[in-house]
């Protein structure tokens, strides 16, 4: 499968025209920008929700949401984990920009599922320092969104945790499938 950022096979970190991928991607946002007109919104999600999902280039989350510019606020992390920073960011959403909901989306064949906490480990070993944050991996996917959903659910910084709910978005169907909390 091509996509529009698949770059030429043996070209290393460049493209077959203008050199790495960020210029790449510069160029592609030149282009953009000549058609830009500022839509005129502000950053309060018209839908009044954010979404929380794994960042991995597979999930199209405003297609496969059918979401318009505007609609969410979008927070992204590897396993698509509620962690502190992910608190830190719902909370703003919430206090501060005006979201009441929250979507949790993780999704099959995850990454964070081959790894385990001694990648941690090995980072102290490869470059001296061990690193503050933890991996956040896990087996059971389901499990997971459970975890996270209560994470946002008993964070005592977040204002509406009445409309949490978490899925595993399907890599192979794109289907979302509901995990029920428990």
């Amino acid at each position: 499968m091509t996509t529009s950022a698949s770059v030429p096979a043996g070209s290393g970190n460049s493209t077959a025209s203008s050199g790495t991928v960020t210029d790449r991607l510069v160029e592609a946002n030149e282009r953009y920008a000549s058609a830009f007109t500022d839509p005129g919104m502000d950053a309060r999600p018209v839908l009044h929700v954010a979404v929380v999902a794994c960042m991995d280039a597979r999930l199209d989350l405003h297609d496969a949401l059918g979401l318009a510019l505007g609609d969410c606020h979008t927070i992204r992390n590897a396993g698509g984990v509620v962690t502190d920073d992910v608190i830190r960011s719902l909370t703003i959403s919430q206090r501060a920009l005006g979201t009441r909901s929250v979507v949790l989306i993780h999704h099959t064949n995850c990454g964070l599922e081959s790894l385990t906490e001694e990648f941690r480990h090995d980072l102290e070993m490869e470059v001296g320092q061990r690193p503050a944050w933890a991996v956040e991996a896990f087996r059971d996917v389901d499990q997971d969104v459970r975890q996270s959903m209560q994470r946002v659910r008993t964070s005592p910084f977040l204002l509406h945790t009445d409309d949490v709910r978490g899925f595993v978005f399907d890599v192979k169907t794109g289907l979302l499938r509901e995990v029920d909390p428990v």
